[in-house]
């Protein structure tokens, strides 16, 4: 390949390294926004294993298992990986997803040390991710300390809601202590956000209700382009049920089990965040497509509860838009599951949703009959080409960017 300048995309978890390259040029040329090729480390402090797809070329390697490898180790790994595949390349920066912004940050941000040690202040706050998208930033930062890294937040996207939806029916003191409605999934309906005029100008200027459905899940509704509302809040818990999360929970059940269960602090975190939702209520598995094939009762009363949250949320957030236009199904269920978006379509119909179940079957992108009252669409989101779009944007921005350093 020629001399070329790329972004290094990376969305790091407690055992895995997920990673993509762009193109680091801006402009007017659609091909920037196409991943040139990307991977994933996984098992990390397991059984590592590595799979890439560059260049056309599929590679895979593997670690012995219980080789004590930390995450330094892969990104090291990583850069010299890059370097001897695309010896012509050279990573002009890298972008990172990182789940919580706060209040502080309403946009992509470099990173300096000031910015890590604000970011790290907001890991109480989101605990189960923060720590890892900081920890990826340092041990880049320390293999290569001359590339620049941004920040790309998926609480940013949210700052749009109005202020009085952003609070609890707590004390005020306490939302200024960090305590209210943050949102999440940004990067995703941020691409959303964008793609919809080319599918639906209308519903894009108007009020889109956006579910990306997947092992997370969350809806956002979107007026005029922006976010209006999410049904996550402070935590990545709230809202919908999920693969192994609770969604909507009574806190008087909390209480309940920390007060007569004699749950700690660390065993509800557990319970709530991983043991819970369609794992829990199955008895069987977190993946849809499991439950789905399934004829165990309670893998059919998951999938039901899993459709009766979606559409019950699709309405509260219809209302608070004062009507509907559009619902978009995004994400790893919806944009694969025709069975789960016929279900929640047809909870919706009092709504006006009316649903071709052959266009829905063929995958959309329309899946409304001409008769719909609101416009049905499957939209594949791509939240790592937002990042590498927004961190060229905030680089294209600097006045002395810093050289391009080598794969």
């Amino acid at each position: 390949m020629p001399n070329t300048n790329m972004v290094l995309v990376v969305n790091a978890g407690s055992s895995s390294i997920k990673f993509s390259l762009y193109p680091a040029a801006a402009g007017g040329d659609a091909r920037v926004d196409e991943a040139f090729g990307g991977g994933l480390i996984e098992g990390i402090g397991i059984q590592p294993q590595f799979k890439a797809r560059i260049a056309g070329q599929t590679v895979e390697e593997s670690w012995p298992q219980g080789r004590s490898l930390d995450h330094e180790h892969f990104y090291g790994f990583l850069l010299d990986w890059l370097a001897q595949t695309l010896p012509q390349a050279a990573i002009a920066a890298a972008g990172h997803r990182v789940v919580h912004g706060g209040t502080a940050f309403a946009a992509p941000t470099l990173v300096d040390g000031a910015v890590l040690a604000e970011l790290e202040r907001l890991v109480p706050l989101a605990p189960l991710h923060q720590p890892h998208n900081l920890a990826a930033i340092r041990a880049l930062g320390a293999r290569a300390p001359g590339i620049p890294q941004v920040a790309c937040f998926d609480t940013a996207f949210h700052r749009s809601i109005p202020a009085r939806d952003q609070l609890y029916g707590l004390p005020l003191s306490f939302a200024e202590e960090g305590l209210r409605r943050y949102g999440f999934h940004g990067l995703s309906y941020e691409f959303i956000a964008g793609a919809l005029p080319t599918y639906d100008a209308d519903a894009a200027a108007g009020r889109t209700i956006v579910a990306h459905l997947g092992n997370g899940a969350s809806l956002c509704a979107l007026q005029h382009g922006r976010s209006r509302a999410c049904t996550m809040g402070f935590s990545t818990l709230d809202g919908l049920i999920m693969g192994t999360r609770c969604g909507n929970i009574d806190p008087g059940a909390l209480i309940y089990l920390l007060r007569e269960k004699g749950m700690d602090v660390a065993a509800l975190e557990k319970l709530l965040y991983k043991e819970s939702g369609l794992l829990g209520l199955s008895g069987l598995s977190a993946d849809m497509r499991d439950l789905l094939a399934s004829d165990k009762p309670e893998a059919g009363q998951a999938v039901e509860m899993f459709c009766d949250r979606v559409a019950q949320q699709v309405a509260a957030l219809a209302a608070q838009l004062g009507g509907l236009d559009a619902l978009v199904f995004t994400a790893g269920i919806g944009e694969r599951s025709a069975p789960i978006r016929a279900a929640i379509c047809r909870r919706l119909a009092w709504l006006g949703a009316e649903l071709d179940d052959a266009a829905n079957a063929a995958g959309g992108p329309r899946i409304g009959t001409a008769g719909s009252r609101i416009g049905l669409w499957i939209i594949p989101t791509d939240e790592e080409s937002m990042i590498a779009r927004q961190t060229r944007a905030l680089l294209a921005g600097r006045r002395q960017p810093r050289a391009a350093t080598r794969a």
